[in-house]
């Protein structure tokens, strides 16, 4: 039996999560894949349940059914956990945060420059060498 890495799964993948979830791992596994609220989104489906019986039964059958349960070593350790579900909850939040941390660096170089280029710095360089 050969043991797989955490690196050979595909965390966008949509599993059953069964160590949190209820009857199957489904709205657990649907929670960490979406980044929904776990609870929240049980709520919903018991408040979607009520009008929509039939549909919501068959629609959970077939995710337990079709839907391949969670490999215990999907994450390397609960930091990466916490990464990939953040990631796949707001990704361009995370994109946008690496932007403008990149633009305020970006800003401070320029200002740098613009310091070690001009007179007023020259000027107090001569003043002070002599």
């Amino acid at each position: 039996m050969t043991s797989e890495s955490s690196d050979s799964y595909n965390r966008h993948r949509l599993y059953r999560n069964r160590r949190r979830g209820l009857l199957a791992g489904v709205c657990a596994g649907i929670s960490d894949w979406s980044g929904f609220n776990l609870t929240a989104l049980r709520v919903g489906v018991v408040l979607l349940a009520i009008p929509f019986t039939a549909v919501i039964v068959v629609g959970y059958l077939a995710l337990a059914l079709l839907l391949p349960v969670a490999p215990a070593n999907l994450y390397a350790d609960e930091a990466d956990e916490r990464f990939w579900r953040e990631t796949r909850r707001a990704p361009v939040e995370g994109v946008t945060g690496l932007n403008n941390r990149y633009r305020q660096l970006d800003q401070r170089l320029q200002r740098m420059e613009a310091w070690l280029t001009s007179r007023e710095y020259r000027i107090r360089q001569e003043i002070d060498g002599s």
